[in-house]
């Protein structure tokens, strides 16, 4: 029997439905093998895999442009300053980001920040005076977030997060390497420290948001972000009064939005 040519192989390949339970389940293996074979890497050599070598295949970083992000920004600019960052511009941030991420933008040399939100018309059907979050949270991140982010994220097979353990009780388990139903999660940070990070900043004089020192320590929309006291947890300001401290991009291989378990 003659062989097919290796185009034909891969045009057959890309013909046959994947069952998407099935892609899930090669992603957490992928994930897992991928965190043992790289225990102990560094965030830099974390980053280097991602970005270089493309362990996990093409990769994007998803950044906030928030209280801690000009770390992980600073590290892969070093890395390579065309890294596709995407920025979700939900329409409702404080001017405080939008002015702070052009000023990182322009500091690092960053050559692809894709900013991404909800249509004018989307916008308009499903929240026309702009108070869906005051009724339905989920609803709100899930337009102005989830939705513009999941499609940013399609070309890609992985994405960077700069998400840490420190952060919330419901990230104190994340590993470097973790999967959702459609991509490889690298979380280079995950490891650090609100002291690792601060001298980071300090000894790259990357600036601070400006929210930081008004008692900021975690910032997302405006009406959904208050400042946090001494001795709660960092993202303790989102959503206060909610049993919810994540928008909704962060979900477990079955598609589950992560929750507070404290």
């Amino acid at each position: 029997m003659p062989r097919l040519p290796d185009s034909a192989v891969a045009a057959a390949i890309a013909a046959t439905p994947v069952d998407a339970a099935s892609r899930a389940e090669d992603l957490v293996r992928e994930a897992a093998a991928l965190d043992a074979r790289h225990a102990g890497a560094t965030a830099e050599e974390l980053l280097r895999l991602a970005l270089r070598e493309r362990v996990a295949g093409d990769v994007a970083l998803v950044s906030s442009f928030g209280a801690e992000s000009a770390a992980l920004l600073h590290l892969a600019a070093q890395i390579d300053p065309a890294v596709p960052v995407v920025f979700v511009d939900t329409g409702r941030l404080f001017p405080e980001t939008l002015a702070y991420r052009d000023r990182l933008v322009a500091m690092l040399g960053l050559t692809d920040v894709r900013s991404v939100g909800p249509d004018d018309a989307t916008e308009q059907r499903l929240d026309p005076i702009g108070a869906l979050f005051a009724r339905d949270t989920d609803a709100c991140c899930g337009f102005r977030k989830v939705e513009p982010l999941d499609a940013a994220l399609k070309p890609f097979r992985a994405w960077i997060s700069g998400r840490k353990r420190y952060q919330a009780s419901s990230r104190h388990d994340i590993p470097a390497f973790e999967a959702t139903a459609t991509h490889i999660k690298v979380n280079p940070l995950a490891s650090w420290s609100m002291a690792d990070i601060a001298h980071y900043m300090r000894a790259h004089a990357l600036p601070a948001h400006p929210l930081v020192a008004q008692g900021y320590p975690s910032i997302g929309c405006a009406p959904c972000t208050s400042p946090v006291a001494e001795g709660e947890d960092p993202r303790a300001g989102r959503w206060r009064g909610q049993d919810k401290t994540e928008c909704g991009i962060h979900v477990s291989p079955a598609g589950t939005i992560t929750r507070n378990k404290a």
